[in-house]
């Protein structure tokens, strides 16, 4: 269960087309991640999944039912917001369970049910806490139980780990992840940070103005973006871009490298420049190099014993197998 198909669905507000026709299929069990910088219709395109915004054109199917006009509670599917949504005055036990209190499930199956799911997100301890008494991390687990209890065929997640500190969102990211490998059941996740898509998706969505870049897994993306825009937004640090008589002589418009793929040394390599601004993070340093003549600034990601500071003078050597090549209009060349 889990299968939801989209087919040249369009959403527009007034004569405002934020949703171009689209079509995408997202397999059983899959974990697929929708992500694009902001304004990019993700969260809308969730929404329309989940029912909380209407169709203006096209066609939903989950599970092979014709979904498109049919109310939010009747699709099966549970969505976990960025607001953890969380009653304070209920302890956690009533939290979970209010959903199936409200579709009037026994008393019996409620507790069966939060139980089981309290268990799965480690949070049998805490059943009689209130919200208030929580970290954030388990509020939203909280949340995320209030969702699993309905035991729906998808679950649709928005942003929920915006409101975590860094730390919390890394710890949550993985519970998430792990949670999908137990459940087995489709998960939709929306997100603005590349990391998480990364991290956890089968399946990357990859949005720009509501049109989809390029669908595929993370290394597929990672390894052969479609475009320009794919290349810079998927990786971190992101992709260098060089334009020019350098491009020309791979026979490109443009070409692209990524950090880890240029080799830093003092002395001896393709292209010379200045060390500007350098992070050292332990187990990497990034260094910002500028004056190479081929870009205003080029970023490579080297060895954290790498030792160079502000000043520097470099030579760096792109890895000839790892260079991208794109035409003018950004698309990728074979």
């Amino acid at each position: 269960m889990g299968r939801i198909v989209l087919e040249k669905v369009t959403k527009s507000f007034g004569n405002t087309e934020v949703i171009p026709p689209l079509d995408l299929t997202i397999e059983e069990g899959e974990f697929v991640v929708f992500v694009g910088p902001s304004g990019c219709g993700k969260s809308t395109l969730l929404r329309l999944i989940a029912g909380l915004e209407d169709v203006t054109s096209g066609a939903i199917t989950i599970d092979d039912v014709d979904s498109t006009n049919l109310a939010p509670a009747k699709r099966g599917l549970a969505m976990v917001f960025q607001s953890y949504a969380l009653y304070p005055h209920m302890s956690v036990r009533k939290n979970i369970a209010f959903p199936l209190k409200m579709a009037g499930l026994r008393k019996s199956e409620q507790e069966e049910r939060v139980s089981k799911a309290a268990e799965v997100l480690n949070l049998s301890d805490y059943l009689d806490r209130r919200p208030g008494q929580l970290s954030g991390g388990q509020r939203q687990r909280v949340a995320i139980g209030r969702a699993i209890v309905r035991e729906p065929s998808a679950f649709l997640f928005d942003e929920p780990l915006s409101n975590l500190d860094a730390a919390l969102r890394v710890g949550m990211r993985l519970e998430i992840s792990e949670l999908h490998k137990r459940l087995e059941t489709t998960m939709i996740y929306v997100t603005h940070d590349q990391v998480e898509a990364m991290t956890m998706a089968d399946k990357i969505v990859v949005l720009r103005a509501g049109n989809i870049e390029q669908v595929g897994s993370p290394l597929d993306l990672y390894k052969s973006p479609k475009n320009t825009f794919v290349a810079g937004f998927i990786g971190s640090p992101k992709m260098n871009f060089v334009k020019g008589a350098t491009a020309e002589a791979y026979g490109a418009s443009t070409i692209g490298i990524r950090p880890e793929h240029i080799d830093v040394s003092a002395q001896g390599g393709t292209w010379r420049g200045v060390v500007g601004v350098s992070e050292h993070l332990g187990s990497d340093s990034f260094f910002h190099i500028h004056g190479t003549g081929v870009a205003d600034m080029i970023t490579v990601r080297a060895d954290g014993e790498v030792g160079f500071k502000h000043g520097d003078e470099v030579f760096l050597t792109p890895r000839e197998d790892a260079i991208h090549k794109f035409d003018a209009q950004g698309l990728r060349l074979k």
